[in-house]
């Protein structure tokens, strides 16, 4: 996480902030601010009641996502499903560190956040959970929220269609706790790695290892039986207490809302430690950091599963919310654009509220360009897809989020010439805009 902060400074993609900001509410509220008017990382060096400096805005843009993974020329989509296939059985993913300088301490030392007004607490939402199938051994990553309680106690929430609830489930069964780490600063190839939902046996630590293009140092933790990325800034050690449910929450999730209060699991801390100098990171759920890369991974599980069942798809996006689909296409023939609007509906049950099927002139970052293709390239009547009753996510007791539309953007069958996109000669990413401003003049 330092390297990588040091190398977005280099080039001026990093805004540091000498100013002290309480982590209550402020911090979050100057982070979002920033994102909404700029699209760089941001690092405050100076956080109310705590030594430790805190890095907001890592992964909000897409670009520096597409840049983690060393995509190229190819997509996002493209590039993660070639790196899934590299770390499948990939044995050699992981390295011995060597002996490691840690500091030991508290939660209480870390700069934890409190973000939103209602929010029941300061919690951890960055946290990248490390807990092995307790049946393959293998290594599994993922992302819950967890509200600081004390030193010695967080309540996390384990969503049910999660591994790590299955993982804890089994646990539970035999009256075991789950032991778990807490990763927070990890390296951006664990991140995103941790982003990506792979099937039950897949590693995704060997899919770090694939993004990063060499093994990961890895170090083991001293109070449980488990071994952590050696360059994560901070590990919080513990156990997922068995029969055990506290109230956790008010909490402002993903969506805009708030989660009121639930009963979900304990976790016992049992160590925390650090690197010399470590990085906190931060993140505001519901902020482009949320959502890009949670975003980014879910099109690429959909681009593979669309890629297996019909021809001509060439790219997908989950922006501007993980709730939509943006598929393009290169249409083959009449229909083409309803085969893949029900096949993208199929390929995550979670999330596929609106899917949107494109041509290959359309930029589907581009939601203005979206729509527009939609409104002028048809009838909307004909081109529109109600799926009732179709459930959406585990969480939805009122069943909001049930229902499938699915929009035919694409141009009608056969009469592609009428629909050719009016152009402007010279109007294109080679033209250099300074070249016409007067000296100094500024865009």
């Amino acid at each position: 996480m330092k390297d990588y902060l040091a190398r977005l400074e280099a080039r001026g993609d990093l805004i540091v902030i000498d100013r002290e900001v309480d982590p209550v509410h402020e911090l979050a509220a100057v982070a979002v601010q920033l994102q909404r008017k700029s699209g760089k990382a941001v690092l405050f060096n100076k956080v109310r009641g705590s030594d430790m400096p805190v890095a907001i805005n890592v992964y909000s843009n897409h670009d520096r996502l597409c840049e983690i993974i060393r995509c190229g020329d190819r997509n996002f989509c493209e590039r993660l499903d070639e790196q899934i296939q590299d770390a499948a059985g990939n044995a050699a993913w992981q390295r011995d560190a060597g002996p490691q300088a840690w500091r030991e301490g508290k939660l209480s030392d870390l700069p934890l956040l409190t973000h939103h007004g209602r929010d029941g607490g300061a919690y951890i939402t960055s946290g990248i959970f490390v807990a092995q199938d307790p049946q393959t051994g293998v290594p599994n990553l993922s992302f819950h929220r967890s509200l600081y309680v004390s030193d010695q106690e967080l309540r996390i929430r384990l969503g049910s269609s999660h591994d790590l609830y299955r993982y804890q489930q089994a646990a539970e069964a035999r009256d075991q706790p789950l032991e778990a780490a807490i990763l927070i600063g990890a390296p951006p190839e664990v991140f995103m790695a941790a982003c990506v939902s792979l099937p039950p046996e897949g590693n995704e630590l060997a899919l770090a290892s694939a993004m990063r293009g060499e093994p990961l140092p890895m170090r083991p933790c001293k109070t449980i039986g488990l071994s952590v990325p050696a360059d994560a800034q901070i590990v919080i050690e513990g156990r997922i207490l068995p029969h055990e449910r506290r109230p956790e929450g008010p909490f402002g999730e993903f969506m805009g809302y708030y989660v009121e209060v639930g009963e979900n699991h304990v976790f016992e801390v049992t160590h925390v430690s650090w690197r010399e100098g470590a990085v906190y990171h931060g993140l505001v759920c519901g902020s482009h950091e949320d959502l890009r890369p949670l975003e980014a991974a879910t099109a690429a599980r959909i681009y593979k599963h669309l890629k297996g069942q019909v021809a001509g798809v060439l790219d997908v996006t989950c922006r501007p919310t993980v709730m939509n689909t943006i598929v393009k296409i290169r249409k083959q023939y009449e229909g083409h654009a309803q085969h893949v609007l029900l096949a993208a509906m199929g390929s995550h049950l979670d999330y596929n509220k609106l899917c949107v099927v494109v041509d290959e002139d359309v930029d589907i970052y581009d939601m203005e360009e979206v729509i527009w293709a939609f409104l002028t390239r048809g009838r909307a009547d004909t081109r529109t897809m109600v799926v009732k009753d179709v459930p959406g996510f585990y969480r939805d007791p009122h069943k909001d989020h049930w229902g499938r539309l699915g929009l035919d953007a694409t141009k009608p069958w056969g009469r592609e010439a009428e629909f050719e996109r009016k152009r402007i000669p010279g109007d294109d990413a080679d033209m250099v805009l300074a070249d016409y401003l007067a000296p100094g003049q500024q865009l």
